[in-house]
């Protein structure tokens, strides 16, 4: 009995989470920007197969991260915040690009993706 319980519980916890529109919605729409931006920086970067996929995953991850830090923190805090996450991510993408791509990548990086200003 108590194992029929435990999986019709999980059953119903699944499709409840599963119907979760907000976050599917929202989800797509951080997929979509990540696409964006990925492809905007392919144009210059030559990326391969592999690498934009790898690319666009941490442009998603990080999108995530800039989102709670611009809806958490104002000012100079925030854009502190987001000079060091942006500094992260460009760590981050020596990983996945080459030494030519990822100085190209530097370069351009501030026309694709500014960072926010003080007001």
């Amino acid at each position: 009995m108590k194992k029929i319980l435990t999986i019709l519980a999980f059953l119903i916890t699944t499709s409840i989470v599963a119907q979760d529109t907000f976050t599917q919605k929202h989800s797509e729409k951080l997929d979509e920007r990540a696409t964006k931006i990925a492809k905007a920086y392919d144009k210059q970067l030559e990326m391969t197969t592999k690498q934009f996929m790898l690319f666009e995953k941490k442009v998603e991850e990080f999108l995530i991260t800039r989102n709670k830090i611009e809806n958490n923190f104002t000012g100079k805090t925030k854009l502190a915040k987001l000079y060091n996450m942006q500094r992260e991510e460009t760590a981050e993408m020596a990983d996945i690009l080459t030494q030519i791509q990822l100085d190209v990548y530097k370069q351009i990086k501030d026309d694709i993706q500014p960072l926010d200003e003080v007001k």
